[in-house]
């Protein structure tokens, strides 16, 4: 066999890393090279689309189940593909980005899946999307360990037989990588993420008894669900492996895919997986979309609107319904918490929440959920364990008695709730502290015991620029404008500088994650993504 001819894609403003020639070879990056060439103009044109769609929605102040695609919603012939045997049980689902311990802790974890996180979770750094595929390698051929400089302790893996599988998450279609260039222009993250896991462990994982499993984020329509199989299918006759061994489980995150699940399902359904309902960012894809829609749409407190919101329960509740109609999973949202090592009662009282909402979704009918923490594994296992008892899912619950109306997925005024002023403290508390870790290169984050990752700076700064939009006017009287948004925003830098002491302070880019707040927060135009103007202050 021939040696692969050099790739046409260009590592540029990266400086090199330990090993990094294991996951960029010519071959790895050539089929990178060639999933842009033939995607990343389709990629362009839906995100023109998605623009086009927002502006409607302006116009409108509505959305309604699609006309076009009536005929596929109402055909109950078609199922999605079965489940492969190791994505048939998927009860426990653990998520968190892929550096080394993090890896060897999820995979160990007791869960029955691992969301292997290149987005939400990882801040794009060089490394950490480099290293992070370095450590999924080494992961499947069992060449990983790590012993923790601080600790002293030694992490390594189970036996096989008892790690997690893994479903990997890329970046978003909206992300460039900046460090891989074709022709002087960026990759979409996309698909560097998925083409160099693909690439290297496709087969591996086959071998393994597994197969190459993902997840896909911030999917706004079923246009987009078919491009990644689109994608699929060139990928597996590039590496030569059979039709339907991808399997994709679709993140239900934004409220234009809330009205296409069926036709979503469809578009993969050799391919598909299940769909899963990610909270926070249904929640900032709200915001977003009918952020100039009038008081009706003005979402309270993020922590107040729980998932027995009448909107919410309507979302999860037809999430369900669809995917069990089509033969797929229904996996459920996430539990952040993260157990205080120093405070019991703090612990009680979370897990005994986390056990209430693990509770009521096997009782709805999904077939898994998500959480934050190993600790949070046997919680959520004992919830679905006592529902499926020995049954790997429960998808023959067809939930035939859920009746959605179009309007009920936008009924944000039927929430007993508003926007407060601890709300908004909150907003800018967590939003500063999450974009200062981001900036340093981590993704996912703990504050105030719960794992933040980017999905919450979204709807924090969201939330801000929405109720300041709104002239919202909050129970003690003071209303939100941009001058009390940089009051609280200048409070809450002086108490971090307090907290944490002058050295840390300056050490840390914290100055820079309040400004990049304020500015997505206040700025006339709203920016579609924080991650966008973030992504240009990233070092590394």
């Amino acid at each position: 066999m021939s040696a692969p001819a050099p790739s046409p894609l260009a590592v540029v403003d990266a400086e090199p890393l330990p090993r990094q020639e294991e996951v960029l070879t010519e071959a790895a990056l050539a089929f990178v090279a060639e999933l842009h060439r033939r995607f990343t103009p389709r990629r362009d044109e839906l995100l023109a689309r998605r623009a086009e769609r927002r502006a409607e929605i302006a116009r409108t102040s509505t959305l309604d189940f699609l006309p076009e695609t009536a005929a596929i919603r109402a055909d109950d012939s078609w199922k999605v593909a079965p489940a492969p045997a190791a994505l048939n049980d998927r009860r426990v689902e653990i998520t968190g980005p892929t550096d080394r311990k993090m890896t060897i802790n999820a995979l160990n974890s007791g869960a029955k899946v691992w969301l292997a996180d290149f987005e939400d979770a990882s801040a794009p750094t060089w490394e950490n999307v480099v290293l992070g595929q370095l450590n999924l390698i080494d992961a499947y051929t069992r060449n990983i360990d790590f012993t923790d400089p601080r600790s002293g302790k030694s992490y390594a893996l189970k036996p096989a037989e008892e790690l997690a599988t893994v479903v990997m998450r890329p970046r978003g279609w909206h992300l460039e990588e900046r460090h891989l260039t074709f022709g002087g222009r960026p990759v979409p993250g996309a698909l560097v993420d998925f083409g160099l896991y693909f690439f290297h462990n496709a087969r591996r994982l086959i071998d393994l008894g597994k197969g190459p499993y993902f997840y896909l984020p911030k999917t706004e329509s079923h246009l987009e669900a078919r491009l990644w199989n689109e994608i699929f299918v060139f990928a597996q006759d590039y590496v030569g492996i059979p039709q339907g061994t991808v399997r994709a489980t679709v993140l239900i995150e934004t409220i234009t895919a809330a009205y296409e699940m069926e036709e979503i399902l469809y578009e993969l359904r050799d391919h598909a997986a299940g769909l899963n309902a990610g909270r926070w960012d249904y929640l900032f894809s709200i915001v977003k979309n009918f952020r100039d829609g009038g008081a009706k749409f003005v979402l309270p407190d993020r922590n107040a609107v729980t998932m027995t919101a009448p909107f919410m329960r309507a979302y999860t509740e037809l999430l369900v319904r669809t995917c069990h109609k089509r033969g797929a999973h229904a996996i459920g949202g996430m539990a952040a918490f993260i157990p205080s090592r120093r405070d019991a009662e703090v612990n009680k009282v979370a897990f005994e929440k986390v056990k209430a909402d693990k509770d009521r979704e096997a009782g709805d009918g999904f077939d898994g959920s998500w959480v934050a923490h190993p600790d949070l594994v046997p919680i959520a296992m004992a919830s679905f364990d006592a529902v499926l008892g020995e049954k790997p899912n429960q998808k023959d619950r067809l939930r035939e008695d859920v009746s959605v109306a179009a309007g009920d997925l936008i009924a944000i005024d039927s929430l007993d709730a508003k926007p407060t002023y601890d709300g908004l403290r909150n907003a800018v508390q967590v939003g500063i502290r999450y974009i200062e870790a981001w900036l340093r290169g981590l993704g996912a984050v703990a504050i105030f015991n719960l794992m933040e990752d980017a999905a919450t700076a979204e709807i924090s700064r969201s939330q801000i620029w929405q109720w300041i939009n709104a002239g919202v006017v909050f129970e003690n009287g003071e209303e939100a404008t941009p001058e009390l948004a940089r009051r609280v925003a200048a409070e809450e830098l002086a108490a971090i500088r307090a907290e944490i002491g002058e050295e840390a302070f300056t050490a840390g880019k914290w100055q820079q994650a309040h400004d990049l707040l304020l500015h997505v927060s206040l700025d006339a135009d709203y920016a579609d993504f924080l991650t966008l103007p973030a992504y240009e202050q990233l070092v590394g």
